[in-house]
């Protein structure tokens, strides 16, 4: 058995792998445990290696920083990849509310840890990692790790902190929105208010009955307004038709329109009328309307397509269909001109079937061609992520520059490529179950490495005075100020419970009280105000968590 010993206790490149994958293997069929319909997932990697560093399993130093650096690195830029279409759109009227409070949260817990570091002489050092465990954020650890490294000082002790109060960061939030409903949550609070901005497509039938319009095409019509929609189909006299920007609107037309649910009142003085007719249920059958018509999704994979402008494909004009709807991550955006077409965008075509079909031939639709990521994209957003997180950035009053480093970098670029790429012909779509599989490697790989790397230590801190005061610091960042924060949102902010509740494991960047959020709600607003806060939330933290270490550990 000489061999085994070998293997998994003398340090080696195939010992590293090993003893890593064996760690994410324990991990993650632990995380499939729930209790009381919580799990916490691939955090059980963390303490996976804790254990395997408690018993005495290690690597080598040099393949242990550079495994702990590649996941790091992977995990946040897909991630940013993940996030970056949505991002930028998050600020809309009803995003900022939800950015401003998310932003509110991380404020607040900086400054409580401020005061605790003053107030119970906690070093910054072991604050940043006691803040990233309260927050459940490993991207922030990372992100103070370099920044301690930079200026020469050890980063064992913010991942020993951000060990041992990781477990009740995650309970935390979910005890604050338990006490937070409790007190202050009305029935009426549970009951997701009406966004006065959203991208979700709303579908309504008009008349023209608006003398205003008669007679004008479709273009001046929509020049009246200062309001963004989509004619799908057109009723004159018992015809269906696809109208074009040219189409003369005519008294008695009926009109079936995609546009935003804000949007509806305007256009209803447009146009004259609003049917009461519910077009958004799910189980209409299109095809059966209109039987000259036919409605099909077509997806977007020629890559000469990739970063064109919708208008300038002219495909309505040329072919004679209607593009209503474009769904892109999961979001339904509105095919107006001005939209710029990504690889993967997938096209809602209204027209005649030879019309739909030609225009799948321009489109692509071959989803084969999809099925593999492009590597060469990544590797791309890597290497760019890399140079920008080692670009040093000058902050008057500190001594020394600020980088954005391995988690700042990355996640930054992949954000900008996800969101602009497409307008200069990079390909950055990967499939949804690619983009998991590439975080999920990364994120294990880099909690597998973190958990080693403190289990040495881990018990013998819990058992000292300072892990008592550690763990109770980080119960504090997460509790106080995910309360007070519940209680601001909805009864001053006027924001409904479930969205608030998203926005609040969005900005603590805790996935598993979304999940007991959405077990509970039985509704998607959680997930909502999630998306809108996390972003911002968690690219804010990694920049403070350098800015603390730089104010507060250079003498």
């Amino acid at each position: 058995m000489e061999w085994l010993e070998s293997a998994i206790l003398q340090h080696s490149a195939l010992q590293a792998v090993i003893v890593l994958s064996l760690i994410v293997a324990v991990g993650l069929g632990l995380g499939k445990i729930k209790i009381c319909g919580i799990t916490l997932g691939v955090t059980w990697v963390f303490f996976a290696g804790i254990l395997a560093g408690h018993v005495g399993l290690s690597i080598d130093h040099q393949m242990l920083l550079y495994a702990e650096s590649f996941g790091l690195v992977l995990f946040v830029y897909e991630l940013g990849l993940k996030v970056g279409p949505g991002f930028f759109s998050s600020f809309r009227t009803g995003g900022v509310k939800l950015n401003v409070l998310g932003l509110t949260l991380v404020m607040l817990g900086t400054l409580l840890a401020v005061a605790m570091t003053l107030g119970f002489s906690i070093p910054m050092a072991d604050m940043v990692g006691i803040i990233a465990g309260a927050t459940t954020n490993t991207p922030s650890l990372g992100a103070a790790q370099q920044a301690l490294q930079q200026i020469g000082l050890s980063a064992n002790g913010a991942a020993l902190s951000c060990a041992v109060t990781y477990p009740l960061g995650v309970v935390g939030v979910i005890l604050a929105i338990i006490v937070a409903r409790r007190l202050f949550v009305r029935p009426s609070d549970m009951k997701r208010a009406v966004s006065e901005e959203t991208n979700q497509t709303y579908i309504a039938a008009f008349q023209v009955h608006n003398p205003a319009v008669y007679g004008k095409t479709v273009r001046e019509a929509a020049e009246l307004i200062n309001h963004h929609f989509v004619i799908s189909r057109l009723w004159r006299s018992g015809h269906v038709s696809i109208p074009t920007s040219d189409t003369e609107l005519m008294e008695g037309d009926r009109l079936l329109v995609i546009t935003t649910e804000h949007d509806a009142p305007a256009l209803t003085i447009l146009f004259g009328a609003q049917e009461k007719t519910d077009w958004n249920a799910d189980d209409i059958d299109w095809d059966a309307i209109d039987s000259s018509l036919i409605s099909k999704h077509i997806i977007v994979t020629r890559p000469e397509i990739n970063g064109k402008k919708l208008g300038s494909l002219r495909l309505r004009n040329s072919y004679g269909i209607n593009i209503s709807r474009v769904l892109r991550s999961g979001v339904t955006l509105l095919a107006t001109p001005e939209l710029v077409l990504q690889i993967g965008d997938r096209l809602t075509v209204v027209g005649e079937a030879k019309a739909v079909e030609n225009v799948e031939k321009v489109l692509g639709n071959t989803a084969t061609a999809l099925r593999d990521p492009n590597m060469a994209a990544i590797f791309i957003g890597l290497t760019l992520g890399l140079l920008l997180g080692s670009v040093p950035i000058a902050i008057p009053g500190v001594s020394t520059p600020v980088k954005l480093g391995l988690a700042g970098g990355p996640i930054v670029v992949g954000i900008i490529i996800s969101r602009f790429g497409p307008r200069f012909g990079l390909v950055t779509y990967t499939t949804r179950s690619a983009n998991l599989m590439l975080r999920g490697i990364g994120l294990s790989l880099y909690l597998a490495c973190l958990g080693l790397d403190a289990g040495a230590h881990f018990l013998d801190t819990i058992m000292r005075s300072d892990g008592l005061i550690w763990i109770s610091a980080g119960l504090a960042i997460t509790f106080l100020p995910t309360l007070l924060m519940a209680y601001v949102a909805v009864r001053w902010a006027k924001v409904d419970f479930p969205t608030a509740c998203g926005m609040l494991c969005g900005a603590m960047a805790n996935p598993m009280a979304l999940d007991y959020s959405n077990s509970t709600m039985e509704c998607d607003a959680p997930s909502v105000g999630y998306a809108t806060a996390y972003p911002l939330a968690m690219f804010s933290r990694v920049v403070v968590a350098q800015l603390l270490v730089l104010l507060f550990c250079i003498s």
